[in-house]
């Protein structure tokens, strides 16, 4: 039992050798579960009876809207599930638009193509992007396969969701700060699709005293919005803010997309039986202490790695929305993590926690279901805990005051 301790906390079973094999093991999985579902769908749909990449369907139907001459229909629920019942068949479940009408620009790009051509290019080409950022973050080789097999991957890709964009949009924003903050910044601006993971991103900009970066995401996002404005009008805008009370009470409080399937505080309230009050205490406090963390973390001189890690894992842990799919968002930290360790040398169980993190999104919403577990909130908090010892431990051995940037 002291061998196996021991080894959980020194990693040393987390060899080259076994993390390749894991994750060519996990790719072939990947890769027979979606042939499967390939080859025994029907036209547009699985053999449930469900688009192929499910929850890409509200994104097209959507963009049929705006092609239509109708942008504010997606934010109206029975008119967007008449939608995709137009296109997907009358048993389709509903998918909810739950994004900022600056998503229908993208939205309708994509619906100009045929369904199943949309999906792919939209898949490729994100997973295109998150793999380039992943490899910046950390340039070896060896990056490649595991990247590929990180089960959130799969899950994305099953869902044809946008969490490789995500990923790439706040990985590559964050691996560009140091070197390009203009650039940076436009990326971290690009994010306001995904409103709910950028809430921290100013907050730790100002602390770091990145004012380029800080200007840039707010141009960024003021001259999106000003571009969704002179599109489609005001009353997107409006529709936009009244669909949030669908959103709120239906999707989020009710639980409706599955308390299972979210990973924050605020789900693993709900999924135990606690009223909503409650869930939204936790959240709140969750929130202030991730922030005042994150905040510390980016006045002080600790390496710009864990800095990064950090901001997204305090990102995922903020937001009371968090799908598993969302879970793609933790590859940047873990690979900013991953660099940093094998840098400067890993530190007690930062290897096997970082394994778990890796595994996590494959199993956490059946044991959700299951036994009423958040494995995911548990391996972003075991995430961002680690981050944080390891950070302090730069920010004593070497205080320092920050430069303007």
């Amino acid at each position: 039992m002291n061998g196996l301790a021991d080894g959980i906390a020194s990693g040393i079973w987390l060899t080259a050798a076994r993390l390749r094999a894991y994750s060519l093991i996990l790719l072939a999985l990947a890769l027979l579960a979606l042939g499967a579902l390939a080859a025994t769908s029907n036209g547009l749909n699985d053999y449930q009876g469900r688009p192929l990449g499910t929850d890409f369907s509200n994104v097209y139907a959507a963009g049929k809207y705006v092609l239509d001459g109708k942008p504010e229909a997606p934010f109206n629920p029975p008119l967007q599930h008449k939608k995709e019942q137009e296109i997907f068949g009358e048993k389709t479940p509903f998918y909810g638009w739950h994004y900022p009408p600056i998503f229908l620009f993208l939205a309708a790009a994509l619906a100009s193509l045929p369904y199943l051509a949309a999906l792919t290019i939209w898949q490729a080409a994100t997973l295109a992007l998150y793999l380039v950022s992943i490899r910046s973050i950390l340039p070896r080789t060896e990056t490649w396969l595991p990247a590929l097999a990180f089960p959130a991957v799969f899950i994305n890709i099953a869902h044809g969701h946008n969490g490789f964009l995500t990923a790439a949009l706040i990985g590559g924003g964050l691996w560009l700060l140091e070197r390009k903050p203009v650039a940076a910044g436009i990326l971290f601006g690009l994010l306001i699709y995904k409103p709910q993971f950028g809430v921290l991103i100013p907050l730790a900009l100002l602390a770091g005293g990145y004012w380029r970066a800080f200007t840039s995401a707010g141009i960024t996002v003021v001259a999106l919005c000003a571009a969704a404005y002179l599109a489609f009008g005001m009353g997107v805008w409006e529709a936009f803010r009244e669909s949030m009370t669908f959103t709120r009470e239906v999707v989020l409080e009710q639980g409706q997309t599955g308390f299972q399937k979210i990973q924050s505080v605020f789900a693993a309230v709900r999924l135990l039986g606690g009223p909503v009050g409650l869930a939204y205490a936790a959240q709140a406090i969750t929130f202030a202490v991730a922030a005042f963390c994150l905040i510390r973390i980016w006045r002080s001189h600790a390496a710009f790695a864990l800095k990064a890690s950090a901001l997204i894992a305090a990102s995922m842990l903020a937001t009371p929305y968090l799908l598993d799919y969302d879970l793609m968002i933790a590859a940047p930290a873990i690979a900013f993590l991953a660099a940093h360790g094998l840098a400067k040398g890993f530190a007690r169980y930062e290897k096997s926690v970082l394994a778990f993190v890796f595994l996590a999104p494959l199993l956490t919403r059946a044991i959700a279901e299951q036994i009423f577990v958040p494995l995911g909130l548990i391996a972003l908090i075991a995430l961002f805990a680690i981050t944080l010892r390891r950070a302090g431990l730069d920010r004593r051995a070497a205080p320092a005051t920050l430069p303007a940037r």
